[in-house]
Order: structure tokens, then C-alpha cells, then sequence
């Protein structure tokens, strides 16, 4: 600004650089930050004084950064004792800003000082506050580039810096960030809060959240990695007080996983576990991790699958405190690094906090399910270039958890857990608290194992998108596998070839090879049939001579629980490229039914309750499946057992506890099934009047789908209010969710257009999938949602909704739905992070719509012939 308080006018405008849409250059580098904001989460808007000391590389008159949405008052910069007021224009609508000065600023270090204020988002993007049971609460989401809506700054993940915080506070409310809090002073009728200073960060994982919370403190014991105590504390909303005790002894222990496994302590001083109602899944700010509420509130008796979640997240977010927060991908093209490295270890240091839960099997399950979007035309490899904002977001799907993590695990496992897990030490080792690239990740892993060749299979699989198939064919002893790439039925894939460690075996007898030409040969002997997949883990389909298939089908029970898995999916694939049939897939269920990994156990019934679910099976197809499930699951029940009250299996295995919740998914559908749904709806109604114990919370998705079939819009009006009118981190999701799934018009067209105040954002978006899962009320939800995408899209929710609407279409099986959608909604999400998806679900609705055209009454008459 001039002298008397006016910005300073510039003559002509220059069009925005292309840096502003995406990355900035090097030529002005933040060395540091402080951070002064006054924040009342009660208010509409936060604000305050942020300071940042950068270093010039030479002469310059406008320095471009980031800044999304701030009331930018005052911004000038200051060099030595000397000011020189400047003009702030944000040129982006992603955020990307210019600092204009009337003079050139020299080389050399310079500080850039704001005065600003802005508003508090309503979803959890940027700075965000809501209303939990009467009080206002605040928290940070800054990933990817929602720290730009939070204050001034080069908002992007290479520039790490140390961060000094201050935050101004209403008396009585708790305020976290990053690094300890070390004083708290009050001031004009409120509170200082002062922390220390950070270790260098990325903008992304600046954290400050504020309001009456309430802690769980504690301490993780010292290790051979760190001398001292650890101070430890879970931090949430004020219903949640006494629900924290789990969380904060399963972080303690998780905590001490890692550190053995990275052999280092944990990297910051302290540790935060904060939770809040509306976020998607978590976030790995370092020294304070943010979760949704369900992630952390629970207790022992919570249910499996609970359980299962909280040993994952945690040891995600966890890890990333070494991989990402520690060392930061020095741009968005390597988030890989970040996401399937924390991906794999969610699952292997959740599987060692509590190996009973079986959480290591998710990570296959998780692969598994990343093949059928891996395997479209439309999409990506892990690591793709990131050349404009728009895109980073689309980068954080299944292809960079599923795939990413399936391929670690590969690779991991390929080269033996232990080199793998000194590639890892060697890359944190050489890179603390600064910035790496995949290249720098790919080198340590080739010298920890002494082989050269790790860098072209893991850059075969990184660099490249699709899903190898291995053909295998056999004479006696001597095999030959061909590689080519997947294609469901109707596409044409295009020509790849890959470095696949693949590891077969027989009986006891294994081979790992690495597979780099297009047809290669090996001998294996043994007895039994060739398990082309040995344990599951590697990231490949493969195809089998029917006798073989056969052979493999019958030896399934005898197969590790990963097997299980990788066989139910090639077969399935094999199905959906036209090759195999039902019938199979039957004997597979029927085969694997009591297999002792409750993944595998499910897994093939899980693929042909896909296949009805995608539309193509007709009527007397529907009831010849539902008489396969009663035969094969009722006796089953008999066996295990049914009492819905809570705790009823409190002290019995946890993996024969969740695979009775996957009889019981199985069987509710079906006719003999009369008894259970009576148990389940006597036991919701209780429930539902206050009687907690009479449902036990692993049965509450399937009992209140029943209770809502079984009444009327009545009843599900008033499920809704009982769901709005709770804080339950369990209850209200699931509540939400049963209304929007009912199948009813009435009720769905009701819900999509809800006005209460008490609804969130988030919320909306959980409905809409829900009515778009539900074949009789889906052309009803497309139809809101192509009435409502400007307003969805243009909203303080833009990107949130941006990345839901395009899989929210994807449930239809049509070519003529296919076209509709591309016309739809191809212009109103174009440039936005859910530009990819949408042409994955536009390809996903068109190969259905083709499927069921060419192959839907073969299908249907396999699931007939099952009755």
C-alpha cells in the first residue's frame, strides 16, 4: 500500500504465468514462517499477521505465490529496516497470487508481511469450523493445496520450512498445532497460545485446531531408538469424553512398531490424535494427526471391522511421520511416495499391533479392487506428471493406495521384508527433513538388495498404467508364461510389457523370477496344481488351461489366504473378459467357504454379488443366486451362532466374529433367512427406543436397512431426525446411510433435497452415493445431480464434490447411460480434479452396457443353474 493506506496501482496487467496454475519456480525460496491469527471458531471468519522470510535469486519487482479467497488489507515487504508496500491480486482461481512492488526488490533476504482475514470453510478444506452438540470447534485440512486458503504462502510441497505459530483464542478453548504448546498467556479478555518452533514443513502439513476439546494424555515409554518419553495425547470433541482410552494405548504401541522398523525415533517432540466429525478418512500433519471421529472413538468391544480400520489408519498416518512429513516428495508427482508406501505399512504394522485381526490381508484386498479401475483405458499410472493444480487431487484414488500399496508390498516381499526394509532406512537416512524423488526411492531399494534390475520393475509398474496377465501353459514339469495386458470384455488393450516378479509354486516347492521378455520358460517340480501367485502379493492377473483352473479350484481350501484372493480375481476377471464362467466362481465359494482368513472366505461370494449387483443378471438369475447363498451359508449360521445383543462375542476370536458377519450379510436376503430378520428387527427396535445393549454396532448397517424396509416413510423420516439429532460417530453415518439406500423414490428425492441446517456437507455427498447405489432410485439421483452440478461444483465444496459426482455415476450399465453422462457432465468437470474419474466411469457404465448386451443372458443362465 502507498503512504495513505491505498494499494498501489500498477500499470498493465500481465497475463497470469503458468506457474500461478501450478509449480513455482525456484527464483524466491521461503526459508520461514510466522504465523500470528486470531481464531474464534464461533465467528465466520479468522485473520491475523503472517510473516515470511524468503531469499531473492535476483532483482525483482512481483513475486508470485498463493492465496485463495483472503482479504489481503496489507502486504508489503521488508528489507532490513527499509519497508516497500506492494499490491496483492490472487490471478487463479486455484489460488495462485502476485505480488506487485513500484521498485525492484534485490537479491538477498527479504521479509513479505500480510494482514489478512478470511472465511472459515463449512467442509474440511483449508481452515474450517462446525457445531458439534452445541459448540464451535475448528480445524486445518491443508492437502493438497488448501493451505492457500488459510494464509499467504508458497503452497507447495518441496518448500519446507520451520513454522512459528501464535494463536489468539476465545478464553478456555484448547488450541493444537504441529509443536508443543509453550505458554498460554490471557490477553484483552481471551488467551495467547505460543508454540514452539517446527521442524521444516510443507505448508500441506501445517496444522492449528481450536475449540473446547477434550484430552486423553499419556506417554509412549522410551525405545532403543529414543531416550525419552514421548508425550502423547488423543484430542476430540466434548461427547466423545471417555471413549479415548483405546486410542491412546493402540497409538502407543503403533508408535513403537514404527520406530523399530524405521530404527529411529519418532521424528517430533510430541504426538496429537485429534479427531473431528467430517473428514473423509485422515491426515498425517506431523505431531497432529487428524482423523474422523469413528477412526479413533471406539473400545475393546468395538466391532472387527472397527478395529481392523483403527489398526490401519493409525499405522498410516503414523508411518508417514517418517515417509512424507520427514521426507517430503519434492513435488505432487511423487505423492506415490507419500500414499502406497504409508499404504502397505497401514496394513503390515496394523497386522503386527494386533495379528488376530488379520489386517494384513486388506492390503491384497485393497490391490485386488485397484485392478478393475487399473484395468480401463481411461486413467493413469501411480506416478504421472502434475503439470497444472487441477490435477493434484485426482492423484489421491486407488490407483495410488491400491496399486501403490499392492505394488510396495510386492516388491517388498519379492526382495525379502528385510532388504526392503533397509532400502527404506537408507532413503529416510539420506533425506531428513528435506525433499526426495522416486528416483532417490528407487536407488536406495537397488542398493540395499545389490541389484540394478529392482529399479526397471519398480519404474515398469510405477511409470506405466494396466494390469499384467500371466498365461501360463504347461508340459509336465516344464511351464511357459506370456505376458499381456488385462482388457475386460469388449476393450482392446494396449501393448505393454513389464519387469514382474512373479512367484509361483508347488506344493512346497517356490520359484520367484523376474519376467521381462513377452514369453519366457521354468521348470518347477512338485505335486498339485501351479499357484501362479505365491501368498497373493504380486500385483498381476493370470489366465489357466480349464484343466488347470480346475485343479487350482479343488486345491483352494489348501491355499494361503492372499492365494485365495489372487485366485478369486483372475477368475472373476476371467469372467468379465468373456472367458470364464459362474459356474466356476460357484465351486470357488462353495470351496473356500470355511477358509480360515475371513478376506478369502467372502471373497468369491463377494465377486458374484458384484456381478448382480452391476445389473446384467436377470430375475430368475437374482433367485438362483439367492438359493446358492442359503444352501451354502445357512447351515453355517447354525454353526456360529446369532445374538444381536452388544458384546454377545466379546471374548471369541475376532476373525470367527467377523466372518459371522459375513453369514449373517450373506443370508438376509434369502428366504429361509425369516427367523434372523425378526432377531434384527426386535433388537433395532429396542435400540432405537435406548436400549444400546440390545444391538450390538457390528449389525447396525443391516439392521437398520431392515427397519426401514419393514416401515415406511414415517419411519424413515423419523431415523433421519434421531440421526441429525446425534453426535454418535457410528450411529449417525450409519443412519444417514440406511435412509439413503432404502430404494424408495419418495424417500430418496426427500433426502437429496434436505434443507437443515444440521446436515453437512459431507453428509449430502454420503446420501447421494447411497441413492445412486440403489437401481430404483438411481435415474432419480442423476437427474439431481445434473440439475444441481453448477451449484455442487461452484461451491466453498467445489473440489469435495468434484471428486464424489464422477463415482456416483458409475453404478449404471448402459451404453446409451454411458453417452448421457459424457454429455452431462463431461463440460462441468472438465479442469477439476474429477476430470479422470468421470471417463473412468463413463468407460466403466459403457463396458457394462456391453457386457450385458453381448454376454447378460449366459451370465444370467449360469446364476439360474445354481438353484
Amino acid at each position: 500500500m502507498g503512504e495513505d493506506g491505498q494499494p498501489i496501482e500498477v500499470v498493465g496487467e500481465r497475463a497470469p504465468p503458468a506457474a500461478l496454475a501450478g509449480r513455482l519456480g525456484d527464483e524466491v525460496r521461503p526459508v520461514a514462517y510466522r504465523l500470528d491469527l486470531t481464531v474464534d471458531p464461533s465467528r465466520e471468519r479468522f485473520g491475523g499477521q503472517v510473516e515470511i522470510d524468503v531469499t531473492l535469486a535476483g532483482p525483482r519487482h512481483e513475486i508470485d505465490l498463493h492465496g485463495r479467497d483472503l482479504d489481503v488489507r496489507r502486504a508489503e515487504a521488508r528489507i532490513g529496516g527499509r519497508i516497500v508496500a506492494g499490491r496483492w491480486r490472487q490471478r487463479d482461481p486455484t489460488g495462485g497470487a502476485t505480488l506487485t512492488f513500484p521498485e525492484d526488490l534485490p537479491a538477498g533476504p527479504v521479509t513479505l508481511v500480510f494482514d489478512y482475514d478470511a472465511a472459515f470453510a463449512q467442509s474440511p478444506a483449508g481452515m474450517f469450523h462446525l457445531q458439534v452438540d452445541g459448540a464451535w470447534y475448528s480445524w486445518t485440512q491443508f492437502q493438497s493445496i488448501d493451505a492457500r486458503a488459510a494464509f499467504p504462502s508458497f503452497d507447495q510441497p518441496g518448500f519446507k520450512t520451520p513454522f512459528s505459530i501464535t494463536l489468539h483464542t476465545p478464553p478456555g478453548l484448547m488450541a493444537v498445532s504441529n509443536a508443543p504448546e509453550i505458554s498460554t498467556t490471557a490477553r484483552d479478555g481471551g488467551e495467547v497460545h505460543r508454540f514452539a518452533e517446527t521442524p521444516p514443513l510443507p505448508t500441506y502439513l501445517v496444522a492449528m485446531m481450536v475449540g473446547p476439546f477434550v484430552s486423553l494424555a499419556g506417554e509412549v515409554p522410551p525405545t532403543v531408538q529414543r531416550a525419552r518419553p514421548l508425550p502423547l495425547r488423543i484430542i476430540t470433541t466434548r461427547q466423545n469424553a471417555g471413549k479415548m482410552a483405546f486410542a491412546l494405548e493402540g497409538s502407543k504401541l503403533i508408535v513403537r512398531l514404527l520406530e523399530d522398523y524405521f530404527d529411529g525415533p519418532f521424528p517430533f517432540p510430541k504426538l496429537d490424535q485429534v479427531t473431528t466429525p467430517i473428514l473423509p478418512g485422515a491426515m498425517e500433519n506431523p505431531g497432529a494427526d487428524l482423523y474422523r471421529d469413528d477412526l479413533l472413538i471406539m473400545d475393546e468391544n468395538a466391532p472387527v471391522a472397527q478395529q481392523r480400520e483403527f489398526g490401519r489408519i493409525v499405522a498410516h498416518e503414523l508411518a508417514h511421520q517418517w515417509f512424507g512429513d520427514l521426507v517430503t516428495p519434492e513435488w505432487w508427482d511423487d505423492l506415490w511416495l507419500n500414499e502406497s508406501f504409508a499404504n502397505t505399512m497401514g496394513y503390515f504394522i496394523g497386522d503386527a499391533w494386533r495379528p488376530a485381526l488379520n489386517i494384513r490381508s486388506g492390503v491384497l484386498v485393497e490391490g485386488f479392487e485397484a485392478m478393475n479401475t487399473d484395468a480401463l483405458v481411461a486413467g493413469r499410472p501411480i506416478r504421472q506428471p502434475i503439470r497444472s493444480n487441477d490435477r493434484i487431487d485426482s492423484a489421491f484414488d486407488s490407483i495410488t493406495y491400491g496399486k501403490g500399496g499392492h505394488v510396495i508390498a510386492m516388491i517388498s516381499v519379492y526382495l525379502g521384508r528385510d532388504t526392503f526394509r533397509d532400502g527404506v532406512r537408507r532413503y529416510i537416512a539420506a533425506h531428513r527433513y528435506g525433499t526426495a524423488t522416486s528416483a532417490d526411492f528407487f536407488d536406495a531399494l537397488a542398493e540395499a538388495a545389490n541389484d540394478p534390475r529392482i529399479v526397471t520393475a519398480m519404474r515398469s509398474f510405477v511409470e506405466q498404467q494396466g494390469v499384467p496377465l500371466l498365461v501360463f501353459r504347461r508340459d509336465g514339469d516344464r511351464f511357459t508364461v506370456s505376458q499381456l495386458r488385462y482388457a475386460p470384455f469388449s476393450e482392446v488393450a494396449p501393448d505393454t510389457r513389464w519387469s514382474i516378479p512373479m512367484c509361483v509354486r508347488r506344493d512346497r516347492n517356490r520359484l520367484c523370477k523376474l519376467i521381462t521378455e513377452r514369453t519366457e520358460h521354468f521348470e518347477l517340480k512338485g505335486d498339485g496344481p501351479l499357484v501362479p501367485n505365491v501368498w497373493g502379493t504380486g500385483y498381476y492377473r493370470f489366465e489357466l488351461a480349464d484343466r488347470h483352473w480346475q485343479a487350482l479350484i479343488r486345491h483352494a481350501n489348501r491355499l494361503s489366504g492372499g492365494e485365495a484372493l489372487a485366485l478369486v480375481d483372475s477368475l472373476n476377471a476371467s469372467v468379465l473378459a468373456g472367458r470364464g464362467n459362474v459356474s466356476e466362481l460357484a465351486r470357488l465359494a462353495r470351496k473356500l467357504v470355511r477358509h480360515p482368513d475371513s478376506y478369502a472366505a467372502d471373497a468369491a461370494d463377494r465377486a458374484m454379488s458384484d456381478l448382480v449387483r452391476m445389473g446384467i443378471v436377470d430375475a430368475e438369475g437374482r433367485r438362483g443366486w439367492r438359493d446358492f447363498r442359503q444352501r451354502t451359508y445357512l447351515k453355517l449360521l447354525g454353526e456360529y451362532g446369532f445374538d444381536p445383543r452388544a458384546g454377545a462375542y466379546a471374548h471369541e476370536p475376532a476373525e470367527r466374529t467377523q466372518r459371522r458377519v459375513q453369514i449373517v450379510s450373506a443370508l438376509l436376503g434369502t428366504a429361509g433367512a425369516g427367523h434372523l430378520r425378526r432377531q434384527l428387527r426386535d433388537a433395532t427396535e429396542a435400540y432405537l427406543a435406548g436400549d444400546h445393549a440390545a444391538l450390538d454396532p457390528s449389525w447396525l448397517a443391516h439392521a437398520l436397512d431392515l427397519h426401514l424396509y419393514f416401515g415406511n416413510d414415517k419411519t424413515a423420516r423419523a431415523l433421519v431426525e434421531q440421526a441429525l439429532s446425534s453426535e454418535d460417530p457410528v450411529f449417525r453415518p450409519e443412519a444417514l446411510g440406511a435412509a439413503a439406500r432404502t430404494g424408495n423414490k419418495a424417500i430418496a428425492a426427500w433426502l437429496l433435497d434436505l434443507d437443515d441446517p444440521r446436515l453437512r456437507p459431507s453428509e449430502r455427498s454420503d446420501i447421494l452415493d447411497g441413492v445412486m447405489a440403489r437401481s430404483s432410485t438411481r435415474d432419480e439421483g442423476y437427474e439431481w445431480i445434473v440439475r444441481h452440478a453448477d451449484s455442487l461444483l461452484s461451491g466453498s465444496g467445489g473440489l469435495f464434490f468434484a471428486t464424489r459426482l464422477p463415482r456416483a455415476v458409475g453404478h449404471f450399465c448402459s451404453v446409451a447411460r454411458a453417452d448421457r453422462i459424457a454429455s452431462d457432465l463431461r463440460p462441468k468437470l472438465a479442469a477439476t480434479p474429477g476430470a479422470v474419474e468421470l471417463e473412468r466411469s463413463i468407460e466403466r457404465v459403457r463396458n457394462c452396457g456391453v457386457l450385458d448386451k453381448t454376454l447378460g443372458m449366459e451370465i444370467s443362465r449360469g446364476f439360474a443353474k445354481l438353484r
